[in-house]
């Protein structure tokens, strides 16, 4: 049986297409619920079994659930798929034993594989997996393949035997198409937690008659959601946190560093700041700071890995912004609390770069393929971030309200991955 697998930098998801045609995605039960998205995160523990120290790792929803139940908080690594192009980073240490990048994805990915083929009671060894046009950190399409590579090794270490590759927009597009009965010329722009992706190419009844669908370009940015909450971080996390305050060295006032700020910007950093070293040093800026409490509630945040937790926060603030003009960002734990008003009107001030960013993708490929925005009949927008008010006022802008289309945000992908698989 082949399958279709999206492996999200936030969220993932797989899907078939079962014999009656349809396609069907993996159910992942969840705080009493299911569902689609499974967590693209990994929980590490120490523990003792037979009298010997061993680390054990859950994923997804089960790893949620474990992370949170934890009294003493184990590792939970969150992201992983925006390492995949870092050559810097290879190998991390975990309870004193040290583990490639490749073996941690593949854990998370073996989950994957073997929850749904308890559901579709069939092995799944043949695999069409998406790729972003632009991994988080690419700086050239070497870069980009170094990646896929990286993500190859983890299928395989995974159990996954017969593995290729479909950008993320296309495969939306295969999920748009099945709805059509005509043909038509699209636009898809596919927002993920690390890159923002964009496809144009022909679909409809006579694409389908080909293998493949005419493809005429394709674009990306290494920036997506993740990006998005690192503003909000920054702009209302991080001074509350101390960032931007002094401490007193023997009567020498200096900045509080702020490369830590740096690290909680990019909230699946967080658990890299629980090293022996960084938390002595955030002891002893504590106590030299003259706003201890700052500093006290951030090495709380640090000391309790809270990256979940705060990017829970972060993503609930983003969402009212997407409907509310006004938001209160809330987060409260042990020793922090906050509790921060935001406009929409603020948010969107603070991710102008990103904006720009899409925009100039957008018209990018428009350019390159010499494809004039009038004879674009549809754009299609999936992904959490299409949901911003302003991302969406891109397309609206250039390509007109009417013909926006959305839908699945958070399958799509994998439902046309399943498309492309079965083809």
């Amino acid at each position: 049986m082949a399958a279709g697998l999206d492996f999200g930098t936030t969220n993932s998801s797989i899907a078939i297409v079962n014999q009656q045609g349809s396609v069907q995605l993996a159910q992942f039960p969840f705080a009493g619920n299911t569902t689609e998205s499974y967590r693209s995160l990994l929980y590490l523990e120490r523990l003792r079994e037979t009298g010997r120290l061993t680390i054990k790792s859950w994923s997804g929803p089960d790893g949620i659930e474990r992370y949170l139940a934890a009294d003493d908080k184990g590792r939970l690594m969150q992201s992983l798929k925006s390492f995949l192009s870092s050559r810097s980073l290879l190998t991390t240490e975990v309870f004193g034993r040290r583990f490639e990048l490749e073996e941690l994805v593949a854990r998370i990915l073996r989950d994957i594989r073997e929850k749904a083929e308890r559901q579709f009671g069939s092995e799944l060894r043949n695999l069409v997996v998406g790729r972003p046009v632009r991994f988080v950190g690419s700086e050239s399409r070497v870069d980009d393949e170094y990646a896929v590579g990286r993500l190859r090794t983890a299928l395989s270490k995974a159990g996954f035997e017969q593995v290729s590759f479909e950008y993320e927009p296309i495969a939306a597009a295969y999920h748009y198409e099945s709805t059509l009965d005509h043909d038509e010329l699209i636009l898809i722009g596919d927002f993920g937690g690390g890159t923002s992706d964009f496809s144009l190419l022909e679909v409809g009844p006579s694409a389908r008659k080909g293998e493949t669908r005419q493809v005429i370009g394709n674009e990306g940015v290494p920036l997506a959601g993740d990006s998005f909450d690192a503003k909000i971080i920054r702009h209302l996390v991080s001074p509350a946190l101390g960032a931007g305050t002094e401490l007193d060295s023997g009567g020498k006032l200096l900045p509080v560093p702020n490369w830590v700020y740096f690290k909680l910007e990019r909230w699946h950093h967080l658990s890299f700041l629980r090293s022996r070293e960084t938390l002595a040093m955030l002891n002893s800026v504590a106590r030299q700071a003259l706003e201890p409490a700052k500093l006290e509630a951030l090495l709380y945040l640090v000391t309790h890995d809270l990256g979940y937790q705060l990017h829970r926060a972060v993503q609930s603030a983003k969402v009212t912004l997407s409907h509310e003009e006004r938001a209160v960002f809330h987060f409260v734990d042990g020793d922090v609390e906050l509790n921060e008003p935001v406009t929409r009107a603020e948010f969107e001030d603070w991710i102008e770069a990103e904006l720009l960013a899409i925009e100039q993708a957008v018209s990018s490929l428009l350019e390159n393929t010499a494809v004039h925005a009038r004879d674009v009949d549809r754009v299609f927008l999936t992904g959490g971030s299409s949901f911003v008010p302003a991302v969406r006022a891109i397309f609206e802008r250039r390509f007109g309200g009417e013909k926006i289309r959305t839908g699945d945000e958070f399958t799509s992908v994998a439902s046309g991955l399943a498309l492309r698989a079965d083809a």
